[in-house]
């Protein structure tokens, strides 16, 4: 029997919904034993967030300062055959409750030598969140196999309204009378990342334990939007200027703290509407001239699962 971990935090319920897809077909499996945590921070977020709190939370996030999670309950004898690693991205960076995860001693135990597939749920940029978690399970030890990445597949500009209205109401939508779609991974994506499920437990019973290659390739596990390979390292150059000096203003609530924060806001959504279209527009002009490095890089991104789309011929079967 092979021994599974599947560690998630899920703030909205939608990577929880999206986890039990993937872990579904395992669970209906008797040649798995599936163990599943769910990270719980000492001091839980809210959802729908605060205004202020909301901003207030990515000095620390980007500066992977976490806040504390409860040590979750698995012995200290266990022994797993794979660990799913399931997260959220905030603020271009992996959620607090992942982080600490992360750096717990719980986690240096149990990722050592073990191969691991992530799993992201966001609205469209993660790629710099999961270089950061591939920093830190390369730090402990651990075989990244298959990275699998659900967005919202909404246009980019829609997502601006709805996804903070989601996070900030608690209401996923439509909006504006239907002229702005429903925030979050469609329903259907949600149903159909089943496939990989299917995958792990049609692979995995017979690997040998020293084999890290892919599990999920060429299922389409993720999908690189060239525009914002441009976007995110200044997105995220931009988060670390303005969190080291919310950082040096005082403690998340301080009043010099908020005063800065809504400079910040100010500016990010400047930087929304100005940087983030005309980078953007600049890699569109350039594209001929980058081919092959843009093609590089969007290879680099997409391992080690790759983002082949495959024709309805060669999908995994579903389950009924």
């Amino acid at each position: 029997m092979k021994r599974i971990l599947v560690v998630h935090y899920s703030q909205t319920g939608q990577l929880r919904d999206i986890v039990e897809s993937v872990v579904g077909p395992l669970r209906a499996n008797s040649e798995f034993a599936v163990t599943s945590v769910e990270l719980k921070p000492l001091r839980p977020f809210p959802f729908p967030w605060p205004f202020w709190q909301f901003f207030d939370t990515f000095p620390e996030c980007v500066y992977e300062e976490p806040e504390p999670i409860d040590r979750i309950a698995v012995p200290e004898s266990a022994e797993f055959d794979l660990i799913i690693l399931a997260y959220t991205v905030w603020f271009v960076s992996p959620s607090m409750p992942t982080m600490a995860f992360l750096q717990s001693a719980e986690a240096k135990r149990l990722f050592r030598n073990k191969p691991v597939v992530t799993i992201i749920g966001c609205r469209n940029m993660w790629l710099m969140a999961q270089e950061r978690v591939k920093f830190h399970l390369e730090a402990l030890g651990a075989h990244l196999i298959d990275n699998v990445a659900l967005v919202d597949l909404t246009d980019m500009w829609a997502t601006f309204i709805s996804t903070p209205m989601w996070m900030l109401t608690g209401k996923r939508g439509p909006f504006l009378g239907g002229r702005v779609p429903r925030a979050g991974v469609p329903l259907d994506e949600v149903k159909r990342a089943s496939r990989f499920g299917v995958a792990i437990a049609r692979q995995l019973p017979r690997r040998r334990t020293d084999d890290f290659s892919s599990l999920l390739n060429d299922l389409g596990a993720v999908s690189i939007n060239e525009s914002l390979m441009a976007s995110e390292p200044i997105v995220r150059r931009s988060f670390r200027a303005w969190g080291g000096l919310l950082r040096a203003c005082g403690k998340p609530g301080s009043v010099a703290r908020r005063l800065v924060l809504m400079l910040y806001v100010l500016f990010l959504i400047t930087l929304i509407l100005t940087v983030v279209p005309i980078s953007a527009v600049v890699k569109a002009l350039i594209k001929p001239l980058t081919r092959s490095r843009t093609e590089r890089q969007r290879a680099y991104y997409a391992a080690p699962s790759g983002e082949a789309i495959r024709s309805e011929s060669s999908q995994v079967d579903q389950p009924a």
